[in-house]
């Protein structure tokens, strides 16, 4: 399950991928306009900042800005940066494997085979659910 912080982590990602031509934007806005708790909201955009997402600006007319393309962005990286691993199992996941340790034969698990499947196809979803796919289909469900 998406854990709340990576929730909103993705809110506040799109907010800031809809109004990129507008410049920095205040925390105070983005939490207001995003329903999420200002306190909890600067340490998800810190974690975006430190991981070459986000960046942000001082003073008057500060805030944060995006600093890869909305293209970039993708659902997989947010959630592996705040949950961790895409898996229901760690024999298959990407970057946190571990074995099993009921595994008798991880070469030929059939559960381990099954799960794997899901987490590849999960993976290319999420992948392919970047800032910019998102907020064209919210365009394209609005117009319907």
């Amino acid at each position: 399950m998406l854990s709340k912080k990576a929730k909103y982590a993705i809110h506040a990602l799109i907010h800031l991928a809809r109004r990129k031509e507008d410049g920095p934007i205040l925390i105070s806005s983005i939490a207001e306009e995003e329903n999420i708790p200002q306190k909890f909201l600067e340490a998800i955009l810190l974690d975006l900042k430190k991981d070459g997402v986000l960046a942000s600006k001082k003073g008057k007319g500060g805030g944060y800005y995006l600093i890869k393309d909305p293209e970039e962005v993708n659902m997989a990286d947010v959630m592996r940066l705040f949950d961790g691993a895409i898996a229901f199992l760690p024999c298959v996941t990407h970057k946190y494997y571990e074995r099993c340790e009921e595994c008798k034969d991880e070469e030929t698990c059939g559960i381990r085979d099954a799960f794997l499947q899901v987490r590849n196809a999960t993976v290319d979803i999420l992948k392919a659910s970047t800032l910019a796919k998102v907020i064209e289909r919210e365009a394209a469900l609005k117009k319907e």
